[in-house]
């Protein structure tokens, strides 16, 4: 009996330790592991929060870029992080929506592994061509594909990022054969489409914007069902000729699993008041972002549904990556 009270009191103790330490949480900087290379969209997204964050918090937020393999390098990196709220991991919908299908294993599992905090914004992807390429608009772009098979070349942010799958889900579903490039960011993908190294790219919205705004590259349609408010004279890719196509990007917060629901809370709390804020709203929206700001019950709904799409688009475009 005396042994039965002693563990007993030890373990009431270790509750009312961790209980306090959620309760002054934070304490210390918080990590933000963005799993892809800075100047992205995941990145830029990253660092218009972690300033108001910290503000928030009163602590630092770091943001800390971990590249490699689609994103699953950072990814990992945060799966295996203690659960303490001091490592958290911006995913995408390729990390947290592609991968589990597109790679042959992954060191993690997206969805045991981590407890999401927010859904922070949805981004359509934008389909670019440089000035050199003889075409004005999707259909033309098509045409000028078939006369000539393997001449184009499409970049994206990666192998098995989703704008490489935006890519092969446009070569299968218009008929065109174009190449494949893959790069270790966007910003190396951009450079050669102006360069004309790579003629064609698909590229997030926000990312893109720059280059439309300065006339270095062509945008021919956006790939989300509808057009996008920043440029709303742009079609659709759908609507512009090949019926039924749609890609989209999103970006959101996760922990590690294990992560005491009080400190997801605060933080989902805490980054959903600021998305919402006219200032980052606003500031998200001129980017070509759409904020979402959802619970975390909501963004792991969110990509438990992600996963079964992009398994079904996996298949139909018959990508993989070793």
């Amino acid at each position: 009996m005396k042994i039965r009270s002693m563990v007993g009191f030890a373990l009431s103790a270790l509750m009312c330790s961790f209980g306090a330490h959620s309760t002054n949480y934070p304490t210390k900087p918080i990590r933000m592991i963005v799993p892809f290379a800075a100047g992205g969209t995941s990145d830029t997204i990253a660092r218009v929060l972690s300033d108001k964050m910290s503000q928030q918090l009163n602590v630092p937020v770091v943001v800390e870029n971990k590249v490699g393999a689609g994103g699953n390098i950072g990814s990992e990196l945060v799966a295996r992080s203690d659960p303490d709220g001091y490592t958290m991991l911006m995913g995408t919908v390729a990390t947290h929506g592609i991968n589990a299908s597109l790679y042959k294993s992954i060191a993690f599992d997206p969805i045991k592994d981590f407890k999401p905090i927010t859904l922070i914004a949805s981004t359509p992807s934008v389909l670019l061509i440089n000035p050199s390429v003889p075409a004005t608009s999707v259909k033309q772009l098509i045409e000028y594909a078939k006369a000539n098979p393997g001449k184009l070349n499409f970049g994206s942010s990666g192998n098995g990022s989703s704008h490489h799958l935006a890519g092969e889900l446009f070569n299968a579903m218009a008929g065109t054969q174009m190449k494949h490039i893959p790069y270790r960011g966007t910003s190396a993908a951009q450079t050669d489409l102006i360069g004309g190294q790579i003629q064609v790219l698909f590229d997030t919205l926000p990312a893109a914007m720059p280059l439309v705004k300065g006339g270095k590259v062509k945008a021919l349609a956006v790939s989300s069902s509808q057009r996008d408010p920043a440029l709303p004279d742009l079609p659709t890719i759908s609507e512009a000729g090949v019926k039924g196509y749609e890609v989209g990007s999103w970006y959101g917060l996760l922990f590690p699993a294990n992560t005491p629901d009080e400190i997801v809370n605060r933080i989902s709390a805490t980054v959903t008041n600021i998305i919402k804020t006219p200032e980052i709203s606003s500031r998200l929206s001129s980017l070509g972002a759409t904020p979402v700001a959802s619970s975390p019950s909501q963004f792991a709904s969110h990509i438990t549904s992600e996963q079964a799409k992009w398994a079904a688009v996996i298949k139909q475009a018959g990508a993989k990556v070793d």
